[in-house]
């Protein structure tokens, strides 16, 4: 029996635990608790959520690589497709409520405000690895082409840091904490592709 056969709660669980903020959210909208600006606060609220599971998906094959664990990989796409979800919620937000679709405001507010254009890349850089997230287009990519146009996620995430400390520009606390956590998994992940090689180079070695 395979591991996942052994978990079969495991996808259930991440499923319900990643939908969880979006129904907390929705009871405060209907009980009217999201504070004086409701708008600023669904904003803030989605955004934070789609960053969080952005990090979780980036953090499964740092785990694996650290800790030896291979559950978080089975997880890994649905974390990432809750991200994209939730970076779609973030924006339809943006540009139907916050903004009401006048194209005219929301060209002034990308103008003035750099954080709008730099979230909207870090979306932009998320919609290809959403559609191209199933085994079959792993087949029709081929899996070297589809691992590297995966590696997008940590632009993506790189993004999504920069629009995070520029729209909180007194509040850094989360924005610097989320920076440094990227930073901690780009180098386990390097520290890995480097160290690969020469494992590689030393089996040869050790066998003469």
């Amino acid at each position: 029996m395979n591991k996942a056969a052994k978990q079969p709660w495991l996808k259930p669980l991440v499923f319900a635990a990643a939908l969880s903020p979006l129904l907390w959210l929705a009871s405060r909208a209907v009980r009217g608790t999201l504070g004086p600006d409701p708008v600023a606060e669904v904003l803030n609220r989605l955004g934070l959520y789609a960053i969080s599971l952005l990090f979780c998906s980036l953090a499964c094959t740092p785990l694996q690589i650290v800790a030896g664990w291979s559950w978080p990989l089975r997880v890994r796409r649905m974390l990432g497709l809750f991200a994209f979800f939730y970076a779609c919620l973030h924006l339809s937000t943006y540009l139907f409520v916050d903004q009401g679709f006048d194209f005219g405001g929301i060209a002034k507010d990308v103008a003035k405000r750099r954080f709008v254009t730099v979230g909207f890349a870090a979306w932009c850089a998320l919609v290809p690895l959403a559609i191209t997230s199933t085994q079959a287009w792993v087949k029709r990519l081929g899996f070297r082409r589809w691992k590297s146009l995966h590696r997008l996620a940590y632009l993506a995430g790189g993004l999504a840091c920069v629009h995070f400390i520029w729209r909180f520009k007194t509040a850094l606390l989360q924005p610097v904490l989320f920076t440094a956590i990227l930073v901690v998994l780009l180098g386990i992940r390097l520290a890995a592709r480097v160290r690969a090689p020469a494992r590689r180079m030393s089996v040869p070695s050790q066998s003469r």
